[in-house]
């Protein structure tokens, strides 16, 4: 493995574009070529370029693995750039990007599952799947049940290798204590934290519904939801419902994610699945307490009662009955927020998980 290609053509900026640049930035440190396959448009791109990364323009639609010419164009640029190393995460990218590695010649063909979502064993999938893929690497053991859940008649489970992702360490140094002015000017008693796209998926209703619950408890605090989102309007029309317009705050995109933890007591993660709560991390090496719901991967990164609390799923009464728990008890927020800082840095430090991957990928399985 010498010369690997990140193949993305997302247009947003997620939790796998952030996985494949962190992860191209640690491979070109360790020597290795890297290309990021982007779409020009996408944020990836842009980012890619900040870093100095080689990038190659693509544009991936769902059918475009039935376009010889794209196929075509494809084959071309792994043989000129001699990619032995193709790294997807979604479902098209596999399909155009995968199909023209295996013609190509490329010797890895990687799938970085992100998606706590079942795979549809449709014909193509299985082909992709069992003939295509060289590897198939599971942010989480919830993720590779879902892989598991259709495919498992068509692939080996041995196939499917759970990898955690990592933080980047130096992004979230402790001794830096910067804080975001807006939480400081519009925040009141204990400030409660969430991040994530404002989609159906991320639960963010559900804080809402917290929010009613701790305010009929007379408790003060704040909650703010940093990220953007087709949800935006609904939420904004629920938080002048209930009256919590000083209550709960929209920050928007936040692009500074260390200065917003620092400016937190306790994260709050109301997602209905998760493929891999990586805000968790992000919370976590910043000392801070957690509570999400006991569900898909969040038992892996959470230690219940320890790192944080975790309730049963959609139980908003309970959720809102342990964030007030921590509220009320400094010393736990303390004790939990100091556990889950040194299981961070024991489980999912970027450097240690990204070498997990090329080991992996190098055939010592």
């Amino acid at each position: 493995m010498k010369n690997i290609c990140f193949f993305n053509s997302v247009q947003f900026w997620g939790g796998g574009e952030k996985l494949h640049l962190e992860n191209g930035i640690v491979f070109k440190k360790k020597g290795y070529n890297v290309t990021i396959a982007s779409n020009p448009a996408s944020p990836l791109w842009k980012r890619a370029l900040d870093e100095d990364l080689n990038t190659h323009s693509i544009s991936v639609r769902n059918l475009s693995f039935l376009n010889p010419i794209k196929i075509a164009k494809l084959i071309r640029f792994y043989k000129k750039q001699k990619i032995d190393t193709v790294i997807f995460s979604t479902s098209q990218d596999i399909k155009l990007g995968g199909i023209s590695a295996k013609l190509a010649g490329v010797k890895n063909i990687v799938n970085l599952r992100g998606l706590d979502v079942p795979v549809k064993a449709s014909v193509i999938n299985r082909i992709v799947y069992k003939s295509i893929l060289t590897h198939i690497i599971s942010n989480s053991e919830a993720t590779k049940r879902s892989i598991l859940k259709y495919l498992g008649k068509y692939i080996n489970e041995d196939k499917v290798h759970t990898i955690y992702h990592g933080i980047e360490l130096d992004k979230f140094n402790k001794e830096d204590n910067s804080k975001l002015s807006e939480i400081q000017e519009k925040g009141h008693g204990i400030i409660l934290g969430n991040a994530g796209r404002l989609t159906p998926q991320k639960g963010q209703e559900n804080l809402i519904k917290i929010a009613v619950k701790l305010k009929e408890e007379k408790i003060d605090f704040t909650i703010f939801i940093a990220g953007t989102g087709e949800q935006k309007e609904e939420l904004t029309k629920l938080i002048n419902k209930n009256n919590l317009h000083k209550d709960v705050i929209l920050l928007g995109f936040v692009e500074d994610v260390d200065s917003f933890m620092n400016s937190i007591d306790i994260f709050l993660l109301t997602s209905i699945w998760e493929g891999f709560g990586f805000v968790l991390v992000e919370a976590m090496i910043k000392s801070k307490p957690t509570v999400a719901f006991n569900i898909t991967s969040n038992p892996e990164v959470v230690t219940a009662n320890e790192t944080g609390f975790l309730v049963d799923a959609l139980d908003i009464n309970m959720f809102a009955q342990k964030t007030k728990e921590l509220i009320q008890n400094e010393e736990l927020r303390f004790k939990m927020g100091e556990a889950g800082r040194t299981s961070v840095l024991n489980r999912f430090i970027l450097e240690d998980r990204v070498s997990e991957l090329e080991s992996y990928i190098n055939g010592n399985r």
